[in-house]
């Protein structure tokens, strides 16, 4: 059996093979080390910017008329005519309504008469006490008669000015709750007066922001009205002296300047509050910030042995507004304004410091213009 040919050709098979092996053995060459490439990472930059940073509060408001008087009758009485057009304007000292005065002028008319009676006895006994005829007693009664009847006559004539009503301010009235013939008291509200020479903004601001708040402290305000959202500018002039507890806020009150027509009182209105400005600082946006346990930081793109490469910068944060952070390099670390930092993904991307980088334009979409 081990000389057949199947056998045989087994074996040389196997001959041949080792044959080989043992060749290629002995002609291979050493391996050489190879320093492995390091791939620059892609990053995303942007350019530090010095800007100017507000910070804003965003509150909710009610619209107010600049003043609002409800009218009222100081006397009881019947209405005897009604002098206004609901709706319409009226100025300062204007009749309103009057009410029926018969009586107190009939009051007035007495009243006048024993005021002249008592002035001609005051002038008898003027004479006859300078001529001794009358005693100081009888002169005094005289003189206090006189006097009591003069104040009559003043509280009746007080008394009958107030049978008409009159406007305190210009302004529009509103709807009117009686007509001629009504009776009316001192409880009976005749109609509304408001001053709509300008408009005035009542809202509340968190006890934490009180402080960041004064008199000509700036705030815009936005209204959406069925032509779309209209907006007008105002200042503060009242800030309450004390925190309500139940809501652990101040009120605030503030004139409305340039309101558009459509601007109603009782309209809800968004107010947007100017709490701080900083002037001139740098700015970075908010993906380009990187928290960690040391602190803040922010990665920078220099320049070393030709090569892009990041550097990590600490920094102290300030103001935010609209994606922007303000950023104050820890000393004796130094930003400039341009200066090209890595401006998103610093928390999901391989970053540490010397890496090389390779700088990539921030999208569109995340770009913050001035």
């Amino acid at each position: 059996m081990l000389n057949t040919p199947t056998f045989k050709r087994g074996i040389l098979i196997i001959g041949s093979a080792l044959s080989f092996a043992l060749v290629a053995g002995c002609g291979k060459p050493k391996s050489v080390a190879v320093a492995p490439v390091v791939p620059k990472q892609p990053v995303e930059v942007a350019a530090i910017r010095q800007r100017d940073l507000t910070e804003m509060l965003s509150l909710v408001g009610s619209l107010a008329p600049n003043e609002s008087a409800q009218i009222r009758a100081e006397i009881s009485g019947q209405v005897r005519a009604v002098l206004f057009e609901e709706g319409g304007m009226v100025k300062k000292g204007q009749v309103l309504l009057k009410i029926d005065d018969a009586e107190l002028r009939a009051q007035l008319a007495q009243a006048e008469a024993r005021f002249h009676l008592n002035e001609l006895s005051l002038k008898r006994s003027q004479n006859l006490t300078e001529s001794r005829s009358m005693s100081q007693a009888e002169a005094d009664r005289v003189r206090s008669e006189f006097a009591a009847s003069e104040a009559e006559v003043q509280l009746l004539r007080i008394r009958l000015a107030k049978m008409e009503l009159k406007a305190p301010f210009d302004g529009v009235v509103g709807a009117r709750t009686i007509s001629a013939g009504d009776y009316i008291t001192a409880a009976t509200i005749v109609t509304t007066l408001n001053d709509l020479s300008r408009l005035k903004i009542d809202f509340q601001v968190p006890e934490r922001y009180t402080s960041k708040i004064k008199p000509s402290t700036s705030f815009a305000v936005r209204v959406q009205t069925p032509a779309g959202e209209l907006r007008a500018t105002g200042e503060v002039y009242f800030i309450a002296s004390v925190i309500e507890r139940s809501t652990r806020s101040s009120q605030v009150k503030g004139y409305v300047t340039g309101a558009p027509l459509s601007f109603q009182p009782g309209m809800f209105a968004g107010i947007e509050l100017v709490l701080e400005v900083h002037r001139g600082v740098l700015t970075v946006p908010e993906g380009a910030i990187l928290t960690t346990s040391r602190g803040a930081q922010v990665i920078t793109v220099v320049e070393q042995k030709g090569e892009k490469v990041a550097a990590f910068v600490p920094v102290q944060l300030g103001l935010r507004e609209k994606g922007l952070v303000e950023i104050r390099a820890i000393s004796p670390a130094v930003l400039t304004d341009k200066q090209t930092i890595v401006a998103s993904g610093v928390g999901s991307l391989i970053l540490y410091p010397g890496i090389k980088l390779e700088p990539r334009p921030l999208r569109a979409e995340f770009r913050i213009e001035d």
